[in-house]
């Protein structure tokens, strides 16, 4: 039996664990034995200097319609949906009818606000010189304030604008989490060196970026000690699974991979640049084709707009098939210095065909073209000189001497050696590169050849789990699909996904196997992540995974190559 001594120590290691999981909209902070984090919007809001120059990033991202012919793509994908729509049949087997727009435009046309209140209040007034989480919502727009967001489309966000270099987003990130700690958390920022921390990372992430990221925890913010830990990977631990296809449909991009084991294969990682904030751009569009009566919302500009729309989509929006034809639904404007105005609509399947915009991207067009995204490798590092693109190097080379040496032919250089060794009968060789480097995955197969957008989230999750081992191996895949993040936490998607994916996968006895996972162990799917790496930063087993500040200033990147638990 354990000893009350045991249990002690370990509530002392969770609670001396700090877990910050950044998003492109929100970040997630807390301990490590807390039930849930503390979340809040993951920007800060600088005093602009009397002609200083402006920069204010937006909730959501810039609708872009360059001409005519995009605007056609988008009805044309717009009909499509609409038609499959009307092909369905409810569950009691009767076929679906659909209310036109036309039809629902001519009563919405007629309704006008019903004032509530006078008054929605006042702006947020302050004199300080830096405003973080949601209070900036309140911030009037006309304030001389500069926004930030520091993540966009999960990556840091660079930019030529002021406050866009690696320097500055660095510094704004530091100014969020040490404000959230300290006053949240209740930690002062001259206590960090007794507490550790779990950054949860991108699965497809960007080198450089990491191991800024790790300067900023030990060296800028002082934790005694950390380590990185990747979003899939973590995903898997808060949902207690040893194996899934995870798929993370965040505010800005959507990523997938196959994680057994603790590791998240290579081969199967993609992101794609579309997320929530595009689904609820492409309502907004949906609605104003259907005389949305609150004309003068703008979510590009606004922030309260933004975040009205937000809740909209989430109050209106699913992908229950037996609900058809037109409903009434009622909102609220509240807005500073506004009359607060009640709404009463009637929306069609606008509701449904916003949340299929997943399955096709070509909806999505509204905010302009969506990037494919692998694992790829990067330049090396002066301070990590026997890194991954060394061993690859010297494993290349090996290997061409032993060629050489069995056949007494001479063999190209390696830079051609690639095409020449790694076919499928040299599965030693193979297995090397897989192993010591990151591999890049062909973007190709991710993107449409017609149109060149990136493929549904359907087609895409079968085409991760296609690249990996053998059938038995992608059916355990298929049978666990864990979906996170807050990009599609729609009623009906769950049922929805299995279905499509099961009209996709080959041979016919594979789609019985088919089993989405939205919210395992009744964890919000928006934490999962969190609450994983706050799971794994209290094992025994990781304790050999956390970095001292004392050893990043001696040895510095090579220790996360050595300690890291994804292929650095």
């Amino acid at each position: 039996m354990p000893s009350f001594q045991e249990f002690g120590s370990e509530d002392t290691a969770m609670k001396n664990a700090i877990i910050i999981h950044p998003g492109s909209l929100y970040i997630r902070i807390g301990r490590a034995s807390d039930i849930n984090p503390v979340t809040l919007l993951h920007a800060v809001a600088t005093k602009r200097y009397t002609g200083g120059a402006s920069h204010v990033d937006s909730l959501l991202p810039q609708v872009v319609l360059k001409n005519k012919d995009d605007l056609k793509e988008i009805e044309e994908s717009r009909l499509q949906v609409s038609r499959f729509l009307q092909s369905q049949n409810q569950s009691s087997g009767r076929r679906r009818y659909v209310t036109p727009p036309q039809q629902i435009a001519a009563f919405n046309r007629r309704v006008s606000g019903q004032v509530l209140n006078a008054s929605g209040g006042e702006w947020y007034q302050t004199d300080d010189t830096v405003v973080i989480g949601d209070e900036i919502l309140n911030l009037d727009p006309q304030s001389d304030y500069n926004v930030h967001f520091p993540i966009r489309r999960g990556e840091l966000n660079l930019h030529k604008g002021i406050g866009g270099s690696l320097m500055s987003v660095l510094e704004n990130l530091t100014t969020i989490w040490s404000y959230i700690i300290r006053f949240h958390l209740g930690i002062d920022a001259k206590d960090f060196k007794d507490f550790k921390c779990v950054l949860v990372i991108p699965d497809v992430f960007n080198r450089s970026h990491a191991r800024e990221l790790m300067n900023l925890l030990l060296r800028s913010m002082k934790f005694g000690s950390c380590f990185l830990l990747q979003d899939h990977v973590a995903a898997t631990f808060g949902a207690g699974l040893s194996y899934a296809c995870v798929v993370d449909v965040g505010h800005e991009k959507t990523s997938i991979s196959c994680v057994e084991d603790g590791i998240s294969l290579p081969n199967t990682r993609v992101k794609m640049g579309y997320g929530g904030a595009d689904i609820t751009q492409t309502f907004h569009w949906l609605l104003q084709k259907c005389a949305f009566p609150y004309s003068e919302c703008d979510p590009t500009k606004l922030r309260l707009d933004a975040y009205l729309m937000q809740k909209l989509k989430h109050d209106f929006c699913h992908v229950h098939l037996d609900v058809c034809g037109c409903y009434e639904k009622t909102f609220v404007i509240r807005q500073p210095k506004k009359s607060v105005q009640r709404y009463t609509i009637q929306v069609g399947d606008e509701c449904i065909i916003a949340v299929l915009s997943v399955f096709h991207p070509e909806l999505l067009g509204i905010t302009g073209p969506k990037s494919v995204t692998t694992q790829t490798r990067t330049q090396s590092h002066f301070e990590d000189p026997l890194d991954a693109e060394y061993l690859r190097e010297t494993s290349r080379r090996g290997t061409k001497e032993s060629l050489e040496g069995m056949t007494g032919e001479t063999l190209p250089d390696s830079g051609s050696l690639t095409t020449q060794i790694t076919g499928e009968d040299d599965l030693a060789v193979e297995t090397i590169a897989e192993g010591c480097s990151q591999q890049t995955t062909s973007t190709s197969e991710f993107l449409n050849a017609e149109n060149n957008h990136p493929v549904g989230l359907d087609v895409a999750i079968v085409r991760c789990i296609e690249r990996y081992g053998n059938e038995e191996q992608r059916r355990k895949f298929y049978s666990s699909i864990l979906v996170i993040g807050g990009g599609i936490k729609f009623p009906g998607i769950t049922e929805f996904l299995e279905n499509k994916l099961s009209k996709l996968i080959s041979p016919p006895h594979q789609t019985e196997m088919v089993e989405v996972i939205m919210s395992s162990k009744e964890i919000d799917s928006e934490n999962t992540a969190w609450k994983g790496a706050a799971i794994m930063a209290t094992l025994e087993s990781a304790q050999e995974l956390w970095i001292q500040a004392q050893e990043w200033e001696k040895y510095g990147v090579k220790l996360l190559r050595e300690k890291s638990v994804f292929i650095w």
